[in-house]
């Protein structure tokens, strides 16, 4: 079982497009333990994803919680694995060496050039300097840890120049999403340069791909990778029940646009999961009405119900922004693939396989 706990609800980052609230709620141990041990209890293998706010601000329950998994994977045989998404501020050389032994895959959220425009400390300091140096330290340790970033309109100009930043810095897994929700406002003129930023970027990916670098960068791979595959996209998550996340005080929701709404709560980590709860979400159409029978329906993501909710304030209603940005992406990547296979394709294979 894949299980998301918020081990606290505070941040020491005030980000512009931050849709959570920030408080100082921490899990308590009791809550930890009792979720750890929820994720051993079905399936072949148990997944933790140390979140927040920013997770690192408890250190200590990180600690704890890996040492009771893997005493309890030891114990039963079952394979425990485990990743973190931080803002990287709070990262040193004790907590890197001991995500190495436990394998903890770390997901760095990094703007790359547009940083200090929407990511900033509390307060209002600006973190691109101290962020730089704490992904260095992890490339250091972790040369396959992945970068996150996220473009607001405000950024957008940035968008490829912090693909080939991040990419110098270092990293060779990158993910870039746009910003959505209450507190971004995408104008036409934004995405007029938010097109003319994904040629770019697919241009610097296809120079990569010609000298024969491995890089990967979500969702552009994505997105040829799963059209030469006939893979559709809406299979890889139908509100969230893969990855649930657990609150600090333990309730268990199917995604984290969700958390708060009772119609939607799970359980929690003391009772288990309602299973009733469970089959009743996951019968709901995954589908938005609006998008069957789009010739796009298969490739983009409006299936994702979490993302829906937070654009539209409905979990079966696709934002005009999202559809128009899915289309681009779309358009854009499948131009890119086809120049990469002409160009080399037993390479192009061997990558997007």
């Amino acid at each position: 079982m894949n299980l998301t706990l918020h081990l606290t609800d505070n941040c020491n980052m005030d980000c512009s497009y931050c849709i959570r609230e920030k408080c100082p709620k921490d899990m308590t141990e009791e809550v930890l333990y009792k979720a750890c041990d929820l994720a051993f209890s079905k399936g072949p293998r148990a997944g933790i994803c140390f979140f927040g706010g920013e997770p690192l601000i408890r250190k200590d329950l990180i600690y704890k919680a890996l040492d009771h998994c893997e005493k309890k994977s030891e114990e039963t045989g079952i394979r425990f694995d485990c990743k973190m998404t931080t803002n990287g501020t709070l990262l040193d050389e004790e907590f890197i060496e001991r995500a190495v032994r436990a394998k903890m895959g770390i997901g760095l959220s990094f703007d790359g050039k547009a940083q200090d425009v929407c990511r900033i400390f509390a307060g209002g300091n600006p973190t691109s300097e101290v962020v730089e140096e704490k992904a260095k330290l992890l490339l250091k340790h972790m040369p396959d840890a992945s970068a996150l970033a996220t473009i607001a309109p405000q950024a957008v100009s940035y968008y490829a120049e912090s693909v080939e930043y991040l990419h110098d810095l270092g990293f060779r897994n990158l993910s870039f999403v746009i910003a959505y929700g209450r507190k971004v406002n995408w104008t036409d003129d934004d995405m007029v340069i938010l097109r003319e930023e994904l040629k770019k970027t697919c241009a610097y990916v296809k120079e990569l791909f010609i000298r024969g670098e491995k890089f990967y960068i979500g969702p552009i791979y994505t997105k040829i990778s799963e059209c030469i595959r006939d893979k559709n996209t809406a299979e890889r998550c139908h509100l969230g029940l893969r990855q649930m996340p657990v609150t600090p005080d333990g309730r268990i929701y199917p995604c984290t646009s969700f958390i708060g709404d009772e119609d939607y709560l799970l359980g929690d980590v003391f009772n288990g999961i309602n299973k009733e709860k469970v089959f009743e979400i996951s019968k709901k159409e995954s589908t938005p009405e609006t998008c069957i029978g789009c010739d796009l329906v298969k490739r983009c993501t409006n299936s994702c119900g979490c993302a829906n909710r937070m654009n539209t304030g409905d979990e079966n209603k696709v934002s005009p922004l999202q559809c128009t940005y899915e289309r681009m992406l779309i358009e854009e990547c499948d131009a890119l693939g086809e120049d990469l296979y002409q160009i080399n394709p037993q390479r192009f294979a061997e990558v997007f396989k």
